[in-house]
């Protein structure tokens, strides 16, 4: 496992935002070329990859997905093998995901199942979103698999725990930025000026609303605004704020609920404060919901490996791409126990590099299963 923990460190000290993945799809080709190539195909998509390990009887093509990007992050652990790129980070555990990624397709390029297998190495999941515009690629079209399967580091489980359950595992999500421009002037002549700061604050109160107020109670849904940005100095009253945030919800009825919302107040706030508004909601990630019955089976297998600890977890607000795949293809997604005290996006997250050894035991163990049968054809 040495090779693998070390394929990680590489990959962590070179995080790149969305679909700008160049150093790390350079890392991961050169790396795949080194391997034995009779059964190896490759298709580059963007700053992602497609690699087909062909199978030895094949009548399905299982998929395996990796996350590649990192997030505009300083780093601050302090590790000897820490980012070397400014603000950037792998504060998502994504360098985990692709060391594993890699691990798994090593196992079945060198032990070969009758299933041929589809290791999709995609660009952008923390933004803008490269699942959708990947599975919409000729290039995924033509080696489209009939299931696919996914991990996320979790850093609240211990090492050796593997936590998911059938059905709804992750929210709908969406970013939310909205734009308030009014009339600024001199601190001292406040009549003359339309404030966006005290607009801004006023929205953000209100906005709150939604959640305690128009959403049932028996179901769930966030709104959280996580940056604002207005004015300029001290005593000139702002003509101009900015509030950014995201939208997370268990239900895309909810999630078209609370837009409507959104969409209400910020009118009202325009009225209100005679101010001009817009609002952008970004990136929109679908659901993670996994297939009911594939859930069940894999749970029910894992329970079979007396070193792995199997957890039926609740859903959780995160918000992933591997959604949009989901959607269209059955699979799931399980958390893999990484045992850090920081969690996901922090700028010191450290995950426990021995879930590698876990995740590559309990998947290809798992895919093994799936893609080997007793009785040829």
């Amino acid at each position: 496992m040495d090779s693998f923990i070390k394929i990680r460190r590489d990959l962590h000290q070179i995080p790149e935002l969305g679909f700008q993945e160049f150093k790390t799809q350079a890392y991961l080709m050169e790396y795949i070329q080194s391997l034995p190539q009779e059964r190896i195909a490759i298709k580059p998509w963007k700053t992602g990859l497609l690699v087909k390990v062909h199978g030895q009887n094949s009548q399905k093509t299982i998929g395996y997905r990796t996350d590649i990007d990192g997030l505009p992050i300083e780093e601050e652990t302090g590790l000897p093998f820490a980012s070397t790129h400014e603000a950037r980070m792998h504060a998502c555990g994504h360098d985990i995901h692709m060391s594993i990624a890699l691990g798994v397709l090593t196992h079945f390029v060198q032990n070969p199942i009758d299933d041929d297998l589809l290791f999709v190495f995609q660009p952008a999941e923390e933004g803008p979103g490269g699942a959708e515009p990947m599975m919409n690629s000729t290039e995924f079209k033509e080696w489209k698999p009939d299931l696919i399967f996914a991990l996320h580091i979790a850093p609240e489980y211990p090492v050796g725990t593997i936590a998911t359950k059938p059905g709804l595992l992750f929210a709908n999500t969406s970013e939310l930025y909205i734009d308030l421009k009014g009339k600024g002037g001199h601190a001292a002549y406040p009549h003359q000026t339309n404030d966006m700061v005290i607009a801004a604050c006023t929205l953000v109160s209100q906005l709150q609303t939604i959640i305690s107020r128009n959403v049932n109670p028996l179901d769930s849904a966030v709104i959280t605004i996580g940056k604002i940005s207005g004015g300029t100095v001290q005593n000139i009253i702002a003509e101009k704020a900015r509030l950014e945030g995201t939208i997370r919800t268990l239900s895309p009825q909810s999630m078209k609920k609370v837009k409507q919302r959104i969409e209400s107040l910020v009118k009202g706030v325009e009225a209100g404060f005679e101010c001009e508004s817009s609002i952008d909601y970004g990136s929109m990630y679908h659901q993670v919901y996994n297939d009911e019955e594939v859930a069940k089976e894999f749970i029910e297998f894992n329970y079979q490996d007396p070193e792995i600890k199997v957890v039926e977890c609740t859903e959780a607000m995160t918000g992933e791409d591997f959604g949009y795949m989901l959607r269209d293809i059955p699979g799931l997604m399980f958390w893999l126990g990484v045992d850090s005290p920081f969690g996901l996006h922090h700028a010191k997250l450290n995950p426990n590099e021995a879930a590698i050894d876990v995740a590559i035991r309990v998947m290809t163990s798992y895919l093994s299963f799936k893609g080997t049968r007793s009785e040829p054809g």
